[in-house]
């Protein structure tokens, strides 16, 4: 049995619990947050233990594996330190998305988990979908031939103003992470910004809501990355297409739809949602997390962990190249991750 604990309790953090209260490998031990209040309710809710700081829960509890569901400036400002933390004990690290909005510290989180041994995964729970996995299958098959481009749209409706780099720290480490699972490492990217006209006031305050972001990957597969905080949040669009050199797939809204365009035939594969599962958003959650789960009980070594510390840093490099990118005017290239697939 997997004793865990959960950091961070807002409604994320619920979702980590519930997941580990439901599956049979793994024990809720404690919970804790910051807010006391917030920490009882859960702890009364799902049977566990509250707790309102790291280091006294660590003190108390044996515990195997932690979720950091922390939140902080721009979504990741507050995952370094109780990640550290937790490392140093010897605990397993699962952390929510973004690995951190500040790229040290998310270098620092990385090679923390590598010095005390223990796994470290992120929170991309997108790539977690039957489709998306179906859409991989079919490049390794080679049924796409040589890749040679990947376009991908991720809109959403976010009036966030409390950052110049919110929208793309917090939100593209999804879309990146996409990319990424179906092409390879990025290497070099060019990068232009822009905000609505309803986003007022200077730019130490104001998001760049709209992004364009070219992308060269090191098997120089060429690709874009277009985003917006600015839909109808009715109107959210996750959509990614891959082109190579025998066909091309279509990915919508993550799970929704995935086509197969082949190159030589008129012939299309069409998989719809109710054929993998009959997916709601919600339940990304649960198969990211419950896979996470499986590779800790199985002693999955962190080169095998899926979706870990290493692939979420790559995408924070990513991101942080397209903000020097927009920055100087120029194309800026990607440092390369260890271990990142």
């Amino acid at each position: 049995m997997i004793r865990v604990g959960v950091i961070g309790m807002r409604g994320i953090g619920g979702q980590h619990a519930a997941v580990y209260v439901n599956n049979s490998r793994t024990e809720l031990v404690a919970v804790c947050d910051l807010v006391r209040e917030r920490a009882d309710g859960a702890a009364e809710r799902l049977g566990a233990k509250p707790y309102y700081d790291v280091q006294e829960m660590l003190g108390r509890e044996a515990l195997d594996a932690v979720s950091i569901a922390t939140g902080g400036f721009e979504n990741g400002g507050d995952h370094y330190e109780p990640a550290i933390q937790c490392m140093e004990a010897g605990l397993n690290v699962l952390c929510e998305k973004p690995i951190s909005n500040n790229i040290d510290h998310a270098r620092q989180m990385v090679g923390k988990a590598r010095e005390c041994d223990v796994r470290f995964g992120i929170n991309l729970n997108h790539r977690f979908v039957p489709p998306a996995a179906k859409a991989r299958g079919w490049i390794e098959e080679g049924r796409l031939g040589h890749l040679l481009l990947i376009n991908m749209t991720m809109w959403i409706g976010n009036p966030n103003e409390t950052s110049p780099w919110f929208h793309l720290r917090a939100l593209h480490p999804h879309s990146i992470d996409i990319m990424r699972y179906f092409c390879g490492n990025v290497k070099r990217v060019q990068a232009f910004l822009n905000k609505a006209p309803g986003r007022s006031g200077d730019d130490a305050s104001v998001c760049w809501s709209n992004a364009q972001i070219n992308m060269q990957f090191e098997n120089d597969v060429v690709g874009h990355l277009t985003g917006s905080y600015d839909t109808n949040p009715a109107h959210n669009l996750e959509r990614c297409e891959v082109l190579g050199s025998e066909g091309r797939f279509v990915l919508d809204n993550c799970f929704e739809d995935l086509t197969l365009y082949p190159r030589r035939s008129e012939e299309l594969t069409v998989v719809r949602n109710s054929i993998m599962g009959g997916l709601v958003f919600e339940d990304t959650f649960p198969r990211r997390i419950n896979r996470w789960i499986e590779q800790l009980d199985e002693g999955a070594p962190q080169s095998e962990i899926e979706g870990s510390g290493e692939e979420g840093l790559a995408v924070q490099e990513v991101i942080e190249a397209a903000i020097r990118s927009w920055k100087e005017r120029t194309i800026a290239d990607v440092p390369a991750v260890p271990g990142a697939r």
